[in-house]
């Protein structure tokens, strides 16, 4: 589930659909949750898919330390990469806004975290912008991103939450683990494929 406080807006035929935020989202704050609605499709699953659903399902999901692919049930699924992006994947599995955002503003995301299988051309606008993200981005980068989401998330326990009420308890515990004990933040490098984590 995606934060309430954002609307789906058509952007040009380039890059279709974008998140955008109708009031402000401070740092720290969760943007996105995998609830139960998700479409959650094992890797099994995939293979049997007709190559134009796969299609659809590679464009739309992203891919988790299991290899199962979640597809959002809301638009979620629209927000975009961005090379400086505003929100990022945690080690706990939720999005939060590593930036304040304000109303108006993209919300947008890292796909690097999102366990690759191939090459992806991008265009942010950006400067530094990398043109190409690449499966092994994560390798590259997670120390980068741990960075910018350790520092946001210590501002977790100080703004709303209205995703909080959807998390699952395991993740509440986590959380509630991290309040007592900053020290046990969980990198990001938790979300990396098993798989790829041993190649």
């Amino acid at each position: 589930m995606f934060h309430p406080d954002t609307k789906l807006v058509y952007i040009n035929d380039q890059i279709g659909y974008g998140v955008f935020a109708t009031a402000f989202i401070p740092e720290g704050t969760i943007t996105y949750v995998k609830d139960a609605l998700e479409v959650c499709v094992k890797p099994e699953e995939f293979r049997n898919y007709e190559p134009a659903l796969q299609e659809v399902i590679e464009k739309y999901s992203y891919m988790d330390q299991d290899g199962v692919r979640v597809v959002s049930w809301d638009f979620a699924k629209y927000v975009n990469h961005c090379c400086h992006c505003n929100s990022m994947s945690t080690g706990y599995g939720f999005e939060i806004a590593i930036h304040d955002i304000f109303p108006g503003e993209q919300i947008t995301d890292e796909y690097g975290l999102f366990n690759l299988t191939e090459p992806m051309t991008i265009a942010c606008g950006k400067e530094g912008c990398r043109g190409t993200l690449m499966p092994s981005d994560f390798d590259h980068y997670y120390l980068d991103w741990d960075a910018k989401v350790s520092k946001s998330i210590q501002h977790l326990f100080d703004v709303p939450q209205p995703l909080y009420p959807v998390m699952d308890q395991k993740t509440i515990a986590e959380i509630e683990e991290l309040k007592k004990r900053p020290e046990s933040y969980k990198s990001v490098y938790a979300l990396k494929h098993k798989l790829l984590k041993a190649a």
